[in-house]
């Protein structure tokens, strides 16, 4: 068996809809800040109020997932790494994540139902076995042994293998 070491990825989409009481405080955190950051990358004489309007107009609004995402850190702080809604096939309810990248997919500063964002987790480095009946085997252990405690996650929707060394 050759053994690879892979980072996994979970996404999770937040809108108007979303019903955790978690996704309702980012969405509406993050909604106030685009509306804030916005209107530095906005013209005066011609203000789009879609983030991809703004986007085609000002190549600079590109900086906007970041600063709108800088609305969303104490939530994912509070999470202390930990991905409650994913759970392994003994069903425990965590991922390990170790940073995140949150990215508008679209908005609308003059309408809060139309903003729409995906937050996407990255887990550590893990020791990657294969997939086994539709599950990634993997270990949080990295070191060279011969020994590893794992963990298989069902391979599903939102989760997906988003690096991957060979050893």
């Amino acid at each position: 068996m050759k053994i690879k070491k892979i980072k996994l990825a979970y996404r999770i989409v937040i809108d108007s809809s979303s019903t955790f009481l978690w996704d309702k405080y980012v969405f509406e955190d993050t909604f106030k800040e685009y509306q804030m950051q916005s209107q530095q990358f906005n013209s005066e004489e011609n203000p789009k109020n879609t983030f991809r309007e703004l986007l085609s107009e000002n190549e600079k609004a590109e900086k906007l997932h970041f600063l709108t995402g800088i609305a969303a850190s104490g939530y994912v702080d509070q999470l202390k790494g930990n991905f409650h809604r994913v759970t392994d096939v003994l069903g425990n309810s965590y991922f390990p994540f170790i940073n995140y990248q949150l990215d508008i997919i679209n908005t609308d500063s003059s309408d809060a139902s139309k903003h729409k964002i995906g937050i996407t987790f990255y887990s550590p480095l893990l020791t990657y076995f294969g997939i086994v009946e539709g599950n990634y085997l993997v270990s949080k252990n990295t070191e060279e042994t011969n020994e590893f405690e794992t963990i298989m996650f069902p391979v599903q929707k939102n989760l997906a293998i988003c690096y991957i060394q060979k050893i």
